[in-house]
């Protein structure tokens, strides 16, 4: 499966899906015009590995902002990852946040009460 490599721009996230590695990155900021047309592309992706995981799948998710519109476009795609860890495959997913950023603390909490997956919350001290 060809990896799904997307550049970050100021409004979009840097996407790093590897499916050879089981290693998933979404590092930057959200605020794209069209989420769900950003996102979509993230989305077809899992459902592509979802039929061949490998046994463990490593999931990065460090964002500093993120728009309301791409909360409900990330939430698919942990969606996509709920579905190959209840297939009982290994899924990590670990948060990043910076130390003084309680909002995406607890945005990462919001999502690991919403999704049947353990998170790692990884505090960022600079």
């Amino acid at each position: 499966m060809e990896p799904l490599i997307i550049e970050g721009t100021p409004k979009t996230p840097t996407v790093r899906f590897d499916a050879d590695k089981g290693v998933i990155e979404i590092k930057g900021r959200s605020i794209p015009e069209n989420s769900v047309e950003f996102y979509k592309p993230l989305v077809d992706w899992l459902e592509e590995y979802k039929k061949n995981p490998q046994p463990k799948t490593t999931v990065n998710i460090q964002l500093e902002y993120f728009n309301t519109s791409s909360s409900k476009c990330i939430l698919d795609v942990f969606k996509k990852l709920e579905a190959i860890h209840k297939a009982r495959h290994d899924v990590e997913i670990n948060w990043y946040y910076e130390e003084d950023d309680e909002d995406m603390l607890e945005a990462g909490e919001d999502y690991e009460s919403i999704i049947r997956i353990p998170f790692k919350m990884i505090e960022i001290v600079e």
